[in-house]
């Protein structure tokens, strides 16, 4: 075995310190531990591993684990590890972070991820763009081909002249003619084509909420040179049975805390704790309190630092990881039996590009420590299980899309979306992909898009906006979070109000939705 062991690390490029090299033997099969050095080496690109370093990075290293049949590995890791991990514990926060259980056991029947974005180092080169633009056509193409409309469905090459047809493209342009329709350039990997959308036709509304990069399925029939469109088809969402819980569980959902802003309502959060602890509300509320078993933090946790010219201005706490352990604070205070989902955002200490990682623990090592706090990529799919059963599925997505989305849809800007994000947010789902313009948001190519909505969630939730909303599409619950800290100098500027300190409470066995307001 340590030949084998050391051959492995040959491979991959790994060194081991002699403790680390214990650790691993003692895992005992030989692929549990090609997988776990596998997982190391992807997951943290380190080459000089110590037992040390397996110690600080516990919980993202437990995370690997998430959805893997070899959850005992974990199990066996931190049974070796033993006293050592209650060593480092002590000296961070305080003891109540101290005393909260293994996250292994929270874990254990309350929820699994079942989408959790990864992305290997690498250099970018053209060819990642072609794989990655190509990975998102075929996965939207097969979800529009289960439409019962697409029936037929061709590539555009083998169109033929004045038969009626069936496509499915991306949209490359889009231009009205100076009769007031619409004239749209599609292609797929054979070809290119026009299509003409006239605007007495019912397809006409459709189109014109097309933006660039959308992939959709065209009906109709052309000439060769020009097709004229009677219908588009999105690929769109469709839940055909409700899931509920079999027993009455609450989650929460909240994003946009902004600590270390001199614009975060401290007060306004401290309640809110203390509401979820069962301190303040009418007898009513401290019961529902009770069964309150998951919070999901949508992003934007902290302000940061830098984020923006001139920000150190308007920043309380003006270091980064004071940030971040002013949060630990605060999220220590909140009951050991509700699991914490939190993804990053745009403020948050990770790279701004799409998908982004779970916010890590070089600036963020408190809150690792924080044994309920589930630390997960955006956008990530958790489930809540539910007893063997099918669960409820939450999508998590912080929403920096959107603002483009709501410029580019006409109906959307006339309406002023900003107030209204919900409404935004079934743009996304229709179009199966939480990002769909190619300029909406910085993102980082790869093999796979994970940008693209392959599992139809029961429950989408985001943020960004700063305001509380709920709606529902297709049989998904939508809800978007509402933020922490009161106006900013820019939203001010563009007229965009937040509303503030509001949280939506989803009865997880009625899926009945309130909002709660602790403004």
């Amino acid at each position: 075995m340590i030949n084998d062991i050391l051959k492995i690390c040959m491979e991959k490029g790994i060194i081991l310190d002699r403790e680390s090299f214990e650790l691993v033997n003692n895992l005992g099969d030989r692929e549990v531990i090609l997988d776990f050095l596998d997982k190391l080496n992807k997951g943290f690109r380190e080459k000089f591993i110590t037992k040390s370093f397996i110690v600080r990075n516990i919980n993202k290293i437990q995370e690997f684990y998430y959805d893997s049949e070899r959850k005992k590995v974990i199990e066996k890791l931190l049974f070796h590890l033993g006293i050592d991990i209650a060593v480092e514990r002590e000296i961070k926060l305080n003891d109540k972070i101290n005393e909260k259980p293994a996250k292994q056991e929270i874990a254990g029947g309350g929820f699994k991820v079942i989408d959790f974005p990864f992305l290997p180092s690498q250099k970018l080169e053209v060819e990642h763009f072609i794989k990655h633009f190509r990975n998102r056509f075929d996965e939207i193409k097969r979800i529009i081909q289960e439409r019962a409309e697409m029936e037929g469905v061709i590539s555009i090459s083998r169109i033929v002249p004045r038969k009626q047809s069936s496509f499915i493209g991306m949209v490359v342009n889009k231009r009205r003619t100076k009769n007031k329709n619409l004239l749209i350039d599609f292609e797929d990997p054979t070809g290119k084509i026009n299509v003409l959308v006239n605007k007495n036709m019912q397809a006409y509304s459709k189109a014109e909420e097309l933006l660039l990069d959308d992939i959709v399925g065209v009906k109709g029939n052309g000439n060769g040179e020009l097709f004229f469109a009677s219908d588009i088809i999105y690929p769109d969402v469709f839940v055909h049975e409700k899931v509920y819980l079999d027993r009455e569980e609450y989650a929460l959902f909240t994003s946009d805390v902004h600590v270390g802003s001199v614009m975060f309502l401290r007060n306004n959060f401290e309640r809110f704790i203390r509401w979820i602890n069962g301190e303040v509300g009418d007898e009513k509320q401290k019961e529902i309190s009770k069964k309150v078993r998951h919070l999901f933090i949508v992003g934007d946790t902290i302000d940061g630092v830098g984020v923006y010219p001139g920000q150190e201005n308007l920043l309380e706490i003006k270091d980064i990881r004071d940030q971040y352990k002013e949060l630990a604070r605060y999220l220590a205070m909140i009951r050991d039996d509700i699991t914490i989902f939190m993804i990053p955002g745009q403020h948050d200490s990770v790279r701004v590009a799409e998908p982004q990682p779970p916010i890590g623990v070089d600036y963020a090592e408190p809150i690792h420590y924080l044994k309920n706090v589930v630390l997960l990529g955006n956008p990530s799919m958790v489930e809540l299980v539910n007893n063997g059963r099918k669960g409820i599925k939450v999508l998590m997505y912080h929403g920096a899309s959107m603002n483009s989305v709501i410029s580019e849809i006409e109906e959307l800007r006339i309406m002023k979306a900003h107030q209204y994000p919900a409404r935004v947010v079934k743009y996304l789902l229709k179009r199966r992909h939480l990002a769909p313009m190619h300029s909406s948001v910085v993102y980082i190519p790869s093999d796979k898009d994970l940008l693209v909505i392959r599992e139809v969630p029961d429950v989408m939730v985001t943020g960004d906006l700063h305001r509380s909303s709920i709606d529902s599409y297709n049989g998904v619950q939508i809800i978007t979070s509402s933020c922490w800290q009161s106006m900013t100098p820019f939203e001010e500027k563009v007229g965009n109000i937040p509303d503030t300190c509001k949280v939506p409470l989803m009865n997880l066995k009625t899926r009945e939705v309130k909002i709660l307001d602790f403004s």
